[in-house]
């Protein structure tokens, strides 16, 4: 660590590679959690004013894990606030405010108790689907019903975004918070779902190769709806079956809903759903409602 500074506010610490100016914050009152090791660029804070909770996303500052330009990372986020903007959804978290500060952007939410599903390094090293302090461990402890309601949220959502002519890039477990007071599922960290059309200009795109359709690894293919269902239906396979192990064996819904997400995640494009609409309706009549 002799290469980065400790940041304290609140009695809250974590590190940076310099030092940077966080006064700004202290209008959204007592900061009780920093979330500092994402690899976007972004630092996220939890603060609380007179009872009220909510979530700031900030870029601007020289975070520990992110290797690029603090000043690339201002305008994802810039870029991002208009990705909630239009977007907005019953199933994604609430942006309330956005603007700049002396050194950087932040992006104000509304506050969702919800964890997200995606394993954290605390618990890197060990299984993700064995670890039973994991989100993700947990959440794959409920009952079939409860899963398929979450997944009924995420669909539904994913069917908004398709209806606004958007595409969902980087869409992974991270992605999702689940509460296990409230069993709400809720959408966060949408910063890179595009407009259409979009093509893969990169080679290998970002996310978790778990959800990932084969186009998102082609230079120049297409990334459009069919990539988006296939999305759909990996999540399946994560939430309900065996993630990458595809097979029937690890499934715990009912074989309709597997012939459904076997269908979703095609390797051949013109093999699986036309649209997320498509999806969802086959998957709410194979018993997914």
């Amino acid at each position: 660590m002799n290469d980065f500074v400790m940041i304290e506010i609140d009695n809250q610490r974590f590190a940076l590679r310099e030092h940077h100016d966080f006064q700004w914050l202290a209008q959204f009152g007592t900061v009780f959690a920093v979330f500092a090791e994402q690899d976007s660029g972004n630092l996220c804070f939890g603060v609380t004013k007179n009872g009220a909770k909510q979530f700031v996303k900030y870029a601007g500052a020289k975070t520990v894990v992110y290797e690029g330009k603090p000043a690339d990372a201002v305008e994802r986020l810039k870029q991002a606030v208009l990705r909630y903007e239009v977007l907005q959804h019953p199933h994604l978290v609430t942006l309330q405010d956005h603007f700049s500060t002396e050194y950087g952007y932040a992006a104000i939410f509304d506050w969702f108790s919800g964890e997200s599903l995606h394993m954290p390094r605390s618990f890197l090293g060990e299984s993700k689907y064995m670890e039973p302090r994991s989100p993700f461990y947990r959440y794959r402890k409920l009952s079939v019903s409860q899963r398929l309601a979450s997944l009924h949220a995420l669909f539904s959502f994913h069917v908004h975004v398709e209806a606004k002519d958007y595409v969902a890039i980087d869409f992974y477990d991270g992605s999702i918070l689940y509460s296990f007071d409230n069993h709400i599922t809720k959408m966060c960290d949408i910063d890179l779902y595009s407009p259409k059309p979009y093509v893969n200009t990169v080679g290998r795109m970002w996310g978790s190769s778990r959800f990932m359709a084969p186009e998102e690894f082609t230079l120049g293919a297409p990334i459009d709806e069919k990539t988006n269902v296939f999305a759909m239906g990996a999540t399946a396979f994560v939430l309900l079956g065996g993630g990458l192990n595809r097979s029937f064996t690890y499934w715990e819904a009912n074989e309709n809903l597997y012939e459904v997400a076997r269908k979703a995640i095609q390797e051949k494009r013109e093999e699986r759903y036309t649209s997320v609409q498509a999806f969802f309706q086959a998957w709410c009549e194979a018993g997914g409602e």
